[in-house]
Protein backbone atom coordinates (compact mmCIF):
# COMPACT_ATOMS: atom_id res chain seq x y z
CA UNK A 1 0.00 0.00 0.00
CA UNK A 2 1.24 3.39 -0.93
CA UNK A 3 2.05 5.83 2.09
CA UNK A 4 0.68 9.14 3.45
CA UNK A 5 4.27 10.42 2.68
CA UNK A 6 4.49 8.75 -1.11
CA UNK A 7 0.65 9.92 -1.92
CA UNK A 8 1.35 13.70 -1.12
CA UNK A 9 4.51 13.71 -3.25
CA UNK A 10 2.33 12.38 -5.96
CA UNK A 11 -0.04 14.81 -5.04
CA UNK A 12 2.35 17.73 -4.89
CA UNK A 13 3.86 16.91 -8.36
CA UNK A 14 0.81 16.92 -9.88
CA UNK A 15 -0.12 20.14 -8.41
CA UNK A 16 3.20 21.87 -9.00
CA UNK A 17 2.70 21.38 -12.95
CA UNK A 18 -0.91 22.50 -12.58
CA UNK A 19 -1.59 26.31 -14.01
CA UNK A 20 -4.56 27.98 -15.51
CA UNK A 21 -3.44 30.47 -17.97
CA UNK A 22 -6.89 31.48 -19.05
CA UNK A 23 -8.55 35.06 -19.03
CA UNK A 24 -9.07 36.78 -17.42
CA UNK A 25 -6.24 36.54 -15.29
CA UNK A 26 -7.67 38.14 -12.35
CA UNK A 27 -10.01 35.42 -11.97
CA UNK A 28 -7.36 32.57 -12.50
CA UNK A 29 -4.58 33.80 -10.51
CA UNK A 30 -5.89 33.51 -7.08
CA UNK A 31 -6.45 29.81 -8.34
CA UNK A 32 -3.03 28.95 -9.52
CA UNK A 33 -1.81 31.55 -5.80
CA UNK A 34 -3.73 29.09 -3.93
CA UNK A 35 -2.98 25.56 -5.12
CA UNK A 36 0.82 27.14 -4.78
CA UNK A 37 0.95 27.91 -0.94
CA UNK A 38 1.38 24.34 0.26
CA UNK A 39 -0.79 22.55 2.36
CA UNK A 40 -0.96 18.97 3.90
CA UNK A 41 -2.77 17.67 0.74
CA UNK A 42 -4.39 15.05 3.72
CA UNK A 43 -7.87 14.08 1.84
CA UNK A 44 -6.20 13.83 -1.84
CA UNK A 45 -3.62 11.88 -0.38
CA UNK A 46 -6.24 9.74 1.31
CA UNK A 47 -7.94 8.63 -2.19
CA UNK A 48 -4.82 7.55 -3.32
CA UNK A 49 -4.16 5.33 0.08
CA UNK A 50 -7.68 4.07 -0.39
CA UNK A 51 -7.16 3.27 -3.40
CA UNK A 52 -3.84 1.26 -3.22
CA UNK A 53 -5.18 -0.74 -0.43
CA UNK A 54 -7.50 -2.46 -3.23
CA UNK A 55 -5.52 -2.34 -6.40
CA UNK A 56 -1.93 -1.83 -7.21
CA UNK A 57 -2.98 0.79 -10.14
CA UNK A 58 -3.81 4.33 -8.68
CA UNK A 59 -3.01 6.28 -11.80
CA UNK A 60 -6.39 6.51 -12.67
CA UNK A 61 -7.37 8.06 -8.79
CA UNK A 62 -5.19 10.62 -9.42
CA UNK A 63 -7.01 13.42 -10.95
CA UNK A 64 -10.41 12.38 -8.77
CA UNK A 65 -7.47 13.38 -5.63
CA UNK A 66 -7.15 16.24 -6.91
CA UNK A 67 -10.80 17.43 -7.28
CA UNK A 68 -11.36 16.54 -4.07
CA UNK A 69 -8.13 18.90 -3.11
CA UNK A 70 -8.87 22.18 -5.28
CA UNK A 71 -12.78 21.46 -3.73
CA UNK A 72 -11.25 21.73 -0.35
CA UNK A 73 -8.94 25.00 -1.17
CA UNK A 74 -12.06 26.60 -3.08
CA UNK A 75 -13.68 25.85 0.64
CA UNK A 76 -11.29 27.59 2.47
CA UNK A 77 -11.17 30.57 0.34
CA UNK A 78 -14.60 30.99 1.37
CA UNK A 79 -14.27 30.23 5.10
CA UNK A 80 -11.55 32.83 5.43
CA UNK A 81 -13.55 35.86 3.86
CA UNK A 82 -16.51 34.67 6.49
CA UNK A 83 -13.95 34.43 9.52
CA UNK A 84 -12.24 37.64 8.09
CA UNK A 85 -9.10 36.12 8.03
CA UNK A 86 -5.65 37.39 6.93
CA UNK A 87 -3.55 34.49 6.83
CA UNK A 88 -3.66 31.24 5.24
CA UNK A 89 -0.87 29.22 5.67
CA UNK A 90 1.47 31.90 6.67
CA UNK A 91 0.28 33.86 3.67
CA UNK A 92 -2.00 36.78 2.99
CA UNK A 93 -5.78 34.74 2.15
CA UNK A 94 -7.00 35.61 -1.07
CA UNK A 95 -9.26 38.58 -0.27
CA UNK A 96 -6.56 40.09 1.48
CA UNK A 97 -4.07 40.12 -1.21
CA UNK A 98 -6.86 40.84 -4.26
CA UNK A 99 -10.29 41.62 -2.96
CA UNK A 100 -13.35 39.83 -1.69
CA UNK A 101 -15.02 40.08 -4.90
CA UNK A 102 -12.29 37.91 -6.90
CA UNK A 103 -11.87 36.05 -3.74
CA UNK A 104 -15.85 35.01 -4.08
CA UNK A 105 -15.61 34.54 -8.05
CA UNK A 106 -12.34 32.65 -8.16
CA UNK A 107 -13.50 30.39 -5.23
CA UNK A 108 -16.49 29.61 -7.77
CA UNK A 109 -14.28 28.71 -10.53
CA UNK A 110 -12.06 26.15 -8.20
CA UNK A 111 -15.67 24.85 -7.29
CA UNK A 112 -16.47 23.99 -11.34
CA UNK A 113 -12.94 22.63 -12.06
CA UNK A 114 -13.25 20.12 -9.60
CA UNK A 115 -16.20 18.60 -11.06
CA UNK A 116 -13.75 18.66 -14.22
CA UNK A 117 -11.04 16.78 -12.42
CA UNK A 118 -13.41 14.93 -10.92
CA UNK A 119 -15.05 13.23 -14.01
CA UNK A 120 -11.80 12.44 -15.19
CA UNK A 121 -12.05 8.60 -13.85
CA UNK A 122 -13.14 5.50 -15.33
CA UNK A 123 -16.70 5.97 -16.79
CA UNK A 124 -18.18 2.62 -15.25
CA UNK A 125 -16.92 4.39 -11.37
CA UNK A 126 -18.09 7.63 -12.58
CA UNK A 127 -21.91 7.33 -11.18
CA UNK A 128 -20.72 6.52 -7.73
CA UNK A 129 -17.80 9.12 -7.32
CA UNK A 130 -20.17 12.14 -8.79
CA UNK A 131 -23.16 11.00 -5.90
CA UNK A 132 -20.52 10.86 -2.94
CA UNK A 133 -18.79 14.52 -4.26
CA UNK A 134 -22.03 15.95 -4.52
CA UNK A 135 -23.38 14.77 -1.71
CA UNK A 136 -20.47 15.29 0.47
CA UNK A 137 -20.04 18.77 -1.33
CA UNK A 138 -24.22 19.42 -0.13
CA UNK A 139 -22.80 18.47 3.48
CA UNK A 140 -19.48 20.70 3.72
CA UNK A 141 -21.75 23.52 2.90
CA UNK A 142 -24.62 22.52 5.46
CA UNK A 143 -21.58 22.38 7.97
CA UNK A 144 -20.79 25.88 7.11
CA UNK A 145 -23.91 27.29 7.71
CA UNK A 146 -24.73 25.50 10.85
CA UNK A 147 -21.13 26.81 12.16
CA UNK A 148 -22.39 30.20 11.11
CA UNK A 149 -25.67 30.01 12.36
CA UNK A 150 -24.05 29.34 15.96
CA UNK A 151 -22.53 32.62 15.56
CA UNK A 152 -25.80 34.32 16.93
CA UNK A 153 -27.05 31.45 19.03
CA UNK A 154 -26.71 30.96 22.97
CA UNK A 155 -28.27 27.62 23.00
CA UNK A 156 -25.12 25.39 21.61
CA UNK A 157 -24.37 22.07 23.02
CA UNK A 158 -21.23 20.78 22.95
CA UNK A 159 -23.06 17.58 20.63
CA UNK A 160 -24.72 20.33 18.31
CA UNK A 161 -20.68 21.21 17.99
CA UNK A 162 -19.54 17.60 16.84
CA UNK A 163 -22.52 17.12 14.23
CA UNK A 164 -21.76 20.42 12.93
CA UNK A 165 -17.23 19.75 12.48
CA UNK A 166 -18.91 16.30 11.31
CA UNK A 167 -20.71 18.01 7.97
CA UNK A 168 -17.94 20.82 8.02
CA UNK A 169 -14.71 18.92 8.14
CA UNK A 170 -15.06 15.36 8.53
CA UNK A 171 -17.16 14.22 5.99
CA UNK A 172 -14.81 15.15 3.09
CA UNK A 173 -12.13 13.51 4.71
CA UNK A 174 -14.53 10.64 5.11
CA UNK A 175 -15.40 10.47 0.94
CA UNK A 176 -11.78 10.75 0.48
CA UNK A 177 -11.26 7.35 1.63
CA UNK A 178 -14.79 6.27 0.78
CA UNK A 179 -13.61 7.89 -3.15
CA UNK A 180 -10.13 5.83 -3.45
CA UNK A 181 -11.90 2.78 -2.22
CA UNK A 182 -14.15 3.22 -5.08
CA UNK A 183 -11.73 3.74 -6.87
CA UNK A 184 -9.46 0.38 -6.16
CA UNK A 185 -12.84 -1.84 -6.56
CA UNK A 186 -13.62 -2.33 -3.10
CA UNK A 187 -16.50 -4.15 -2.13
CA UNK A 188 -19.34 -1.34 -0.68
CA UNK A 189 -18.90 -2.49 2.90
CA UNK A 190 -14.88 -2.28 3.20
CA UNK A 191 -15.76 1.35 1.49
CA UNK A 192 -18.69 2.27 3.70
CA UNK A 193 -16.13 1.26 6.51
CA UNK A 194 -13.35 3.23 5.35
CA UNK A 195 -15.73 5.87 4.83
CA UNK A 196 -16.65 5.16 8.83
CA UNK A 197 -12.81 5.34 9.98
CA UNK A 198 -12.08 8.76 7.93
CA UNK A 199 -15.34 10.17 9.36
CA UNK A 200 -14.05 9.85 12.83
CA UNK A 201 -10.53 10.79 11.54
CA UNK A 202 -11.89 14.59 10.26
CA UNK A 203 -13.59 15.13 13.96
CA UNK A 204 -10.14 13.63 15.80
CA UNK A 205 -8.62 16.61 13.18
CA UNK A 206 -10.87 19.23 13.45
CA UNK A 207 -10.98 18.62 17.55
CA UNK A 208 -6.78 18.94 16.98
CA UNK A 209 -7.24 22.37 15.25
CA UNK A 210 -9.27 24.14 18.41
CA UNK A 211 -6.39 23.59 20.26
CA UNK A 212 -3.75 24.62 17.89
CA UNK A 213 -5.94 27.50 17.89
CA UNK A 214 -5.52 28.18 21.56
CA UNK A 215 -2.35 26.22 22.30
CA UNK A 216 -0.87 25.92 18.83
CA UNK A 217 1.90 28.61 17.15
CA UNK A 218 1.57 30.87 14.26
CA UNK A 219 4.84 28.88 12.35
CA UNK A 220 3.54 25.88 12.82
CA UNK A 221 -0.41 26.38 12.26
CA UNK A 222 -0.25 28.61 9.12
CA UNK A 223 -2.93 31.09 11.02
CA UNK A 224 -3.02 33.48 13.92
CA UNK A 225 -3.27 32.09 17.34
CA UNK A 226 -6.51 32.56 19.43
CA UNK A 227 -8.28 33.91 15.82
CA UNK A 228 -11.42 31.65 17.30
CA UNK A 229 -11.55 33.32 20.81
CA UNK A 230 -11.30 36.84 18.85
CA UNK A 231 -13.98 36.45 16.53
CA UNK A 232 -15.84 34.65 19.25
CA UNK A 233 -15.99 31.00 17.42
CA UNK A 234 -18.27 28.44 19.65
CA UNK A 235 -15.38 25.80 19.00
CA UNK A 236 -15.52 22.31 21.14
CA UNK A 237 -13.13 23.97 24.21
CA UNK A 238 -15.28 27.34 24.52
CA UNK A 239 -18.81 25.15 24.42
CA UNK A 240 -16.99 22.33 26.89
CA UNK A 241 -15.62 25.03 29.10
CA UNK A 242 -18.95 27.03 29.69
CA UNK A 243 -20.34 23.17 30.06
CA UNK A 244 -18.21 22.37 33.06
CA UNK A 245 -17.73 25.64 34.82
CA UNK A 246 -19.03 26.94 37.56
CA UNK A 247 -21.59 29.79 37.64
CA UNK A 248 -19.57 32.82 37.95
CA UNK A 249 -16.67 31.13 35.81
CA UNK A 250 -19.52 30.38 33.16
CA UNK A 251 -20.80 33.93 33.59
CA UNK A 252 -17.29 35.29 32.97
CA UNK A 253 -16.78 33.37 29.43
CA UNK A 254 -19.90 34.16 28.23
CA UNK A 255 -19.27 38.12 28.55
CA UNK A 256 -15.71 37.47 27.14
CA UNK A 257 -17.28 35.34 24.48
CA UNK A 258 -20.19 37.41 23.63
CA UNK A 259 -18.60 41.32 23.05
CA UNK A 260 -15.80 42.82 21.13
CA UNK A 261 -14.87 45.21 23.11
CA UNK A 262 -11.93 43.92 24.81
CA UNK A 263 -8.16 44.38 24.18
CA UNK A 264 -7.77 40.80 22.06
CA UNK A 265 -5.26 40.00 23.43
CA UNK A 266 -6.48 40.68 26.79
CA UNK A 267 -9.09 38.90 25.81
CA UNK A 268 -6.61 35.68 24.58
CA UNK A 269 -5.29 35.69 27.85
CA UNK A 270 -8.52 35.41 29.90
CA UNK A 271 -9.84 32.65 28.05
CA UNK A 272 -7.13 30.50 28.22
CA UNK A 273 -6.31 30.65 31.96
CA UNK A 274 -10.29 29.54 31.86
CA UNK A 275 -9.39 26.75 30.00
CA UNK A 276 -6.45 26.14 32.30
CA UNK A 277 -8.07 26.02 35.18
CA UNK A 278 -10.71 23.81 34.17
CA UNK A 279 -8.55 21.43 32.35
CA UNK A 280 -10.08 21.81 29.13
CA UNK A 281 -6.89 20.96 26.65
CA UNK A 282 -6.99 17.02 28.37
CA UNK A 283 -10.38 16.78 28.50
CA UNK A 284 -10.14 17.92 24.78
CA UNK A 285 -7.63 15.58 23.95
CA UNK A 286 -9.49 12.57 26.23
CA UNK A 287 -12.73 13.40 23.73
CA UNK A 288 -10.51 13.68 20.71
CA UNK A 289 -8.95 9.81 21.65
CA UNK A 290 -12.60 8.69 21.98
CA UNK A 291 -12.73 9.12 17.95
CA UNK A 292 -9.34 7.79 17.47
CA UNK A 293 -10.41 4.39 19.26
CA UNK A 294 -13.56 3.97 17.46
CA UNK A 295 -11.56 5.10 13.85
CA UNK A 296 -9.22 2.33 14.89
CA UNK A 297 -11.28 -0.31 15.49
CA UNK A 298 -13.81 0.60 12.01
CA UNK A 299 -10.83 0.33 10.22
CA UNK A 300 -9.44 -3.15 12.05
CA UNK A 301 -13.11 -4.25 10.49
CA UNK A 302 -11.80 -3.99 6.49
CA UNK A 303 -11.33 -7.23 4.68
CA UNK A 304 -7.49 -6.73 3.72
CA UNK A 305 -4.88 -7.82 5.53
CA UNK A 306 -3.85 -6.00 9.01
CA UNK A 307 -0.06 -5.57 7.32
CA UNK A 308 -1.57 -3.59 4.49
CA UNK A 309 -4.01 -1.13 6.89
CA UNK A 310 -0.76 -0.32 8.56
CA UNK A 311 -0.24 3.07 7.01
CA UNK A 312 -3.92 4.34 7.50
CA UNK A 313 -3.20 3.68 11.52
CA UNK A 314 -0.11 5.73 11.36
CA UNK A 315 -1.91 8.56 9.31
CA UNK A 316 -4.37 8.74 12.21
CA UNK A 317 -1.54 7.97 14.91
CA UNK A 318 -0.02 11.49 13.22
CA UNK A 319 -3.39 13.19 13.19
CA UNK A 320 -3.65 12.30 17.27
CA UNK A 321 0.14 13.05 17.99
CA UNK A 322 0.12 16.38 16.34
CA UNK A 323 1.74 19.06 18.60
CA UNK A 324 -0.64 21.40 20.22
Amino acid sequence: MVNFKKAQDIINHEISVIEFIREPKELYDPVNYVLSIGGKRIRPALVIMACSLFSEQITHAVKPALALEIFHNFTLLHDDMMDNSVLRRNKPTVHEKWNRNIAILSGDVMSIIAYKYLSDCPSGMLPSILELFTETALQVCEGQQYDLNFETRNDISVNDYLKMIELKTAVLIAASLKMGAILGGASLADADLLYEFGKNLGIVFQLGDDMLDVYGSTDKFGKKIGMDIIANKKTFLILKAIEVADNETRNQLTELMSSNDFDPEEKISRVMNIFNQLGIKEITQEKSGEYYDHALKTLDMVSVDHESKSTLKEFAKMLIEREH
